[in-house]
Parts: C-alpha cells; structure tokens; sequence
C-alpha cells in the first residue's frame, strides 16, 4: 500500500537534515507518544515507520538514491498542467512523495499524518473503511479487529476534531460543526471514546452562538438554514431558562454576555421573527423579552400600517411601567393610535429629561408638545427601531403617510372610545430592587452598564467569544383621521442645527444585581453608535443607527385633533351628560328639603296633641322614683367591637385576613368579570392605580385571568415610630391561569415569598406595595 508520505516528514526534519540532526529527530519521535488510548499495535507500527525512515536517511547510500527519486517527484511538472477535477487530482497524485508500506502499518501511518495535520487526508483515506461502517477493518488484513477498529475510529475521530476546530479558527462555524458532528457520530456509532465524544459535544455547546448568527446572516431565501438557526436559538433559551435566566447551556456565556449576543442577532432577525421569538419569550415572565417584544410589535405595526399591533406593544409596556420608566415610548404608541391626550400625560410622567428638552424645543410656538413629539417619533423609529429589523432597515419613516393610510385611519375611527380616553393608570416610580410578573412581579434591576467590545476576531471578541485558541474565557474552542401635529414653526426648528433628536440606545443597557436575575433596564438617552457594525460573534452595537429627520409634517391643527375626529364629537357628549346629571342633582336636593319640611311641621303638630293629653290626666312621675346614677350602667357594658375586623391591631390573624382579601380582590379584578370594586377595598397608591388599569387593559384585550390561592403569614411587624404602618411577610403559592376568550392558554404555578407593606388611616389595615423577597 502507497500512502502520501516521505522520510523527512516522518522525522519532521528537511531534506538538508545533518547526520546528528537525524538521530536527533529519531529519538524525539519516538519519546512523543500519542494519546493513551491508542493500543501497542497503533503505536509499535508508527514505531516502525520512525524507524524506517531513520534507516534510510541515516545511511549514505540509501539517502543519496532515496533523494534523487524524493526530488524528481516533488519537482517533476506534469505532463498536461491544464488537467482540472479528478484527472487533474490523480495526475497531481502521481507526482506527490510517496511511500510504500505493509498493510498493516496502515494505523500507524494514519496516526502519523493526523499529527501532521493532515486532517482531510486522514478523512479521505478511511473513508472506504470507517465511512460507514468498520466491517472492511474485521477482516485481519490490517491487523487484530479488535484492536485495529478501535485505533482506526480514534485516529479518524481526532481527525474531525481537529479539523473542526480549524474551521472554527477560519469562521466556518457551520462546516466546524458538521465536522464536529461527524465524528460524534463515528464514535457513536461505535460505541468508543465517550470521553472525547464528550469533548466534541462541550465544543458544539460553545460553537452554537457563532452557528446562529452565521445561520441567521444568510439571505432570507435560504429557509431551512435560518429555521436552523432560529430552532438552535430556542434550544439555547430553553436551556437558559430564558433571555435573562440563569440556567447553563454550556456556551461559556454569562447572563450579560448572552444579553449581548442576542442584541447582536436582532440586526440579523425581521420583525416577525423577532415578535414569534420574543412574545414566547415574554410569558416566562421576562422583562428583557417584554420589551423587545414591544419594539418588535411597534415596528411591525408602523412599517406595516397596522395600529393593532402597536396598541398591543403598549399595552404591554404595562407590564414594564411600574418599574422603570417607559413613558416616552408610551407616548409614541398613543400618538400612532391617536390618543393625543394621553400622550401629552405620558410625557409629563416621563423623566427622560434630554428627549423631553428636545421636544419642548420643537414645540415652542405650539399649545402643547405634539409637534416636537411627531418629530421626535420619526427620529426615534428611523434610528433606534427600524435599524435592528432586517427586513425595516432601508424603509424610510414618514408619519404623515401613515396617518394618510386608509387602513389606519379605518382602524382609528373603530377604536372603542375607552380605548382612546382610557385614564392614566402609570405612575412614576424610581427602580427597586426587585422582579415580579403581573401577578406581584415587577422589573427592576440596578447596576452600570457593562462595556461593549467591537472586535471583529471572534478569538479576541468578549465577552461572548470561546473560541477553541483559548483566548477567551480559558475555554477551547373610512373617515378621515388627521395625523396630529403642532405648529408649522417646528418644521424649521427641525432643521435647524439645534433640532438633533437625542438618542438613546436600544434595548441593550442590561444590568445585574447581587443574587439577582437581569433584567432590561430603560435605554439611556445617550449618542449614537453608527460605526459599531457587528462582526460575526461580535459584542454587539449598543447604540442607535444613523437615520434622517422627515420634517415634511402635514398642515398643523394646533395641536388638537382634525374637526372631523372622533374626540371632538365625544366632548360633546359628555357636556350634555354633566348638564342632566347637574338637573338629576337639584331635583334631588328640592325633594329631600320639601320631605324635611313635612316632617317638621308633622313633628310638632303631633308634639301639641300630646301635651294636651297629658293635661287631661294621666300618671305622673313622683319626686322619689328609682335611683339611676348617670355615671355608673347598672349592668356591665362590653366594648364595643370594630366594625370591620381588619381596623384592629395588626397581628397574624388580621394580616391574614388582610393578605387573603387582597387576593380575592385581584382574582375578582383580573376574572372574567372584572371587577374591580374589591381593589378600592383593600389597595391604595400605588398599587390601586397600576391593578385598577391592569384589569382595564385584560378587558380591552378579552382575555382575563383565573387564581388559586394558598397563604400563610410567616411574620408580622409593626412599626414602632408609627403604629399604622406595617410589614407581613408570608409565602404565598399561586396558580394562574391565563385565558384568551373562553380559550385557556397556559397556566403557570408559582410560589413567591412576599413582603407586603401595610398602612391604617383611621380605618382598617391596607396593601400599600410589596417586594418579592425571592
């Protein structure tokens, strides 16, 4: 048998290789052994070849005719140089080095070329042997089945090691893992090795993310591809629990590594990817996902005039806005639905002080903030949202011809009237230390954000970067709806050099805290990061992307809505119904005072009869009647018990009955029904207003909620300084729920422990707040 190899490499040594320089080289060879796995067979046949070649090379004679036959081969050109495919490859072949060896020194030949890096080769050659099975190799031609299979699969599978990692090194992380996968398999299959089965598996596990951005950066036409790297993405997010879970996938990625790296795949991912990924996502719960679900959705509702998506994306930001500050992008969603008003409350809630200065700017010569809002909107949705949409990133932004499409407008004058003119149910809070649902869950995390790198060599990129040089991480590799706007004078405020809209950054700035998961924090209003394009396996770009200002708003109405809207119709209304109930009011107070006047009159017309009776005789009292002391009751008298047994002292009983009332309250509130009066009954601020608009937005939407209960107080403590004040801690299991109609969805089965924060004002006892301790 030929096999491509030569004396000199055997020894690893060139054709000018002195005498000592060979003995040298002999020993050296012989002293590196291989892996420990390999059998004596593998190693006495390597052992052989060294041998060989040492004999050879070291005499005189044979080096001198060995050379002359070495050199014409490597030098001799080929007689048709033009030949090309397989002719061309057998021609090339035929004037490579080569020697010719025993059949069964075929392992050990092997094993020499997989240390020389010759991993294809060692591939190709086995191919007829191990390819798909090992049954040629039972044959004893090559030496002991048993022994020989093994060695054979253990040179073949440390070939595809090898070889994938090289791939990896040269970014062909796909082709880097069907090599991996290749010999993953060959050992599988055979049933050898589970250790280094083991080893390939841990390099699949950190090669996922840079196979899921490369799958994700092919063209859309390549569907399988993507639906591959999209299905390896939802594996990753499986094992992790989530965006901003805490389980280990096995990639090396820590929570704000992987927060970057799907920062960085959302370039990568159209708005309907990214909205299916994204709302799955958002039930675990997670705030992270939450948000990128309501950029999703309000980029999709724009860029495809579809305004029911943009008031599910803001109906979502509920779930957001106790704990952090999205008031802005509130605004933005109710001015793209037409709710002028509130989004005029929105932006004075918001603390988002740049954005709120450039608005005001913009809006100088108007009765209120809407021009500079229609402008600062444009800016926001061409820099900071179209951007990270692959399919949105060369559409331009134009308010006014979205408010000019006909199925927006149709949608608009259908809105329910509750829907525009629903009441402002946020409040501003600053960020707590603590993480809940809408079942007691709120987001807030506390940190600084973390320093992005722009590396674009996948072995120098952190924080995510595991490749196998072991650079990073020590791993190895119908009527019309007028758009509204402001005065005319914010066109040349737009461009005029102070008209530059603050940006902020998308969804990207992820803080963590101690113990804690993290969660997406409001992105800063900060500068832009245009240059940051992401390299594959990259940190990923923090900023908003370049867009330009379309200041070519439409004719102004002050401010207000068009004449022809539906909000202008409805003040008339409710002008007509303040005036009935007025009437409905002083008709009622002109009848309980003629009711109150008969009875004065009634009352002493019966007080006269009933002295002129007594005048005619009757029983008098005497002088000495009983002795009744006004001081002192003849019988004992109880205290008189609380009208409402939760205005007593606070102790465990009471903060039961508290906790318990509270409860029943949300399941009423959240149910299909509704109902909303129990929350008055036992919340105050904040928590009444978010819970109050909370089941306002599950009734908009059909949907409603079903509990299950189960409490037990733990603690109770008063407050010293204030006796009307306190704290219960207990553990509270909830089973939820969720229907959308009368169709369940899921259900989720939790068990937090609650603090909660109790306050008496001349009254019984009341949930003010409460924090998830874990």
């Amino acid at each position: 048998m030929r096999i491509p190899l030569d004396y000199y490499r055997i020894l690893g040594l060139p054709i000018q290789a002195t005498a000592d320089q060979l003995k040298q080289a002999r020993g050296d060879r012989i002293q590196q052994l291989p892996r420990r796995e390999y059998s004596d067979l593998a190693i006495d046949a390597r052992k052989q070849l060294i041998d060989e070649a040492y004999a050879v090379l070291s005499d005189p004679d044979q080096r001198g005719a060995y050379d002359m036959g070495f050199l014409a081969k490597t030098y001799d050109i080929p007689s048709n140089p033009s030949l090309s495919g397989v002719g061309g490859e057998k021609d090339t072949d035929s004037h490579r080095a080569s020697i010719e060896i025993d059949d069964r020194q075929l392992v050990g030949a092997l094993l020499i070329l997989q240390e020389l890096g010759e991993y294809e080769q060692v591939v190709a050659m086995t191919r007829p042997w191990v390819g798909t099975s090992t049954i040629g190799l039972k044959d004893g031609r090559f030496g002991d089945p048993d022994l020989v299979v093994p060695d054979m699969v253990l040179t073949v599978a440390l070939a595809y090691l090898e070889l994938g990692r090289e791939q990896w090194q040269s970014r062909q992380y796909e082709n880097a893992a069907i090599s991996l996968e290749s010999g993953q398999d060959l050992l599988l299959r055979e049933s050898l090795f589970a250790s280094l089965r083991g080893e390939m598996q841990a390099d699949l596990y950190k090669l996922r993310p840079y196979r899921i951005i490369e799958l994700l950066q092919l063209p859309e036409v390549k569907t399988d591809e993507r639906r591959r790297g999209l299905q390896l993405l939802r594996e990753m997010l499986h094992e992790r629990g989530g965006i901003d879970g805490h389980g280990d996938d096995r990639s090396g990625l820590n929570v704000e590594d992987f927060l970057r790296f799907i920062q960085q795949l959302r370039s990568s991912l159209t708005t309907t990817e990214q909205q299916t990924l994204f709302e799955m996502e958002a039930h675990r719960p997670s705030a992270v996902s939450t948000y990128l679900a309501v950029y999703a959705l309000l980029a999709q509702g724009f860029a495809r005039a579809q305004p029911a998506l943009i008031r599910k994306a803001k109906l979502m930001l509920m779930q957001l806005g106790r704990r952090q500050d999205v008031h802005l992008e509130k605004a933005v969603c109710c001015l793209l639905l037409g709710q002028t008003e509130e989004a005029s409350r929105a932006l004075d809630l918001s603390q988002e002080q740049e954005a709120i200065a450039f608005i005001r700017e913009n809006s100088v010569d108007s009765p209120d903030l809407l021009p500079g809002l229609c402008l600062y909107a444009e800016h926001w949705l061409a820099e900071e949202v179209f951007p990270h949409f692959r399919d949105l990133q060369n559409q331009s932004v134009s308010l006014k011809e979205y408010f000019a499409n006909k199925q927006v407008q149709s949608y608009l004058e259908a809105l329910p009237a509750e829907a525009r003119a629903t009441s402002n149910e946020w409040v501003v809070v600053q960020p707590r230390r603590s993480s809940r649902s809408d079942h007691e869950l709120t987001y807030a995390q506390s940190g600084s954000t973390p320093a992005v790198s722009t590396s674009a060599n996948p072995a120098q990129s952190a924080p995510y970067s595991s490749s196998p040089d072991g650079l990073s991480n020590g791993h190895s590799p119908t009527g019309s709806v007028g758009m509204p706007t402001g005065s005319q004078s914010s066109h040349s405020g737009a461009n005029s050099p102070s008209a530059q809209v603050p940006k902020t950054t998308p969804p990207g700035r992820f803080n963590q805290s101690t113990n804690e998961s993290t969660y997406l924090q409001k992105p800063a209003r900060g500068s832009s990061s245009k240059s940051h394009q992401p390299s594959p396996v990259a940190s990923s770009s923090a900023a908003g992307l370049n867009g330009t200002p379309t200041a070519n708003l439409p004719p102004l109405g002050q401010g207000s809505p068009q004449p022809n809207s539906p909000r202008r119709t409805r003040g008339k209304g409710t002008h007509e119904s303040n005036y009935k109930v007025k009437r409905l009011i002083l008709v009622a107070l002109v009848g309980l005072f003629g009711i109150w006047l008969l009875w004065m009159i009634l009352s002493a017309i019966f007080g006269w009869i009933g002295n002129a009776l007594e005048g005619m005789g009757g029983p008098r009292l005497t002088a000495d009647g009983p002795e009744i002391r006004l001081d002192n009751s003849p019988i004992a008298i109880p205290e008189p018990e609380p009208d409402n047994p939760l205005a007593a002292d606070l102790d465990p009983t009471v903060a039961q009955q508290v906790v318990n009332q509270w409860l029943t309250a949300k399941s009423a509130a959240l149910g299909p029904e509704h109902q909303t009066q129990g929350l008055r009954e036992i919340l105050v601020e904040p928590s009444l207003a978010r819970w109050m608009g909370l089941s306002e937005s599950l009734r908009q939407e059909n949907s409603h909620r079903r509990f299950q209960h189960e409490v037990r107080v733990q603690s109770v403590d008063v407050n010293e300084n204030n006796p009307n004040q306190g704290t219960v801690d207990a553990q509270v299991r909830e089973v939820t729920q969720f229907y959308q109609g009368n169709q369940m969805e899921r259900s989720e089965d939790s068990t937090l422990q609650v603090r909660y924060q109790l306050v008496r004002d001349q009254g019984p006892w009341r949930i003010r707040d409460w924090d998830i301790i874990r």
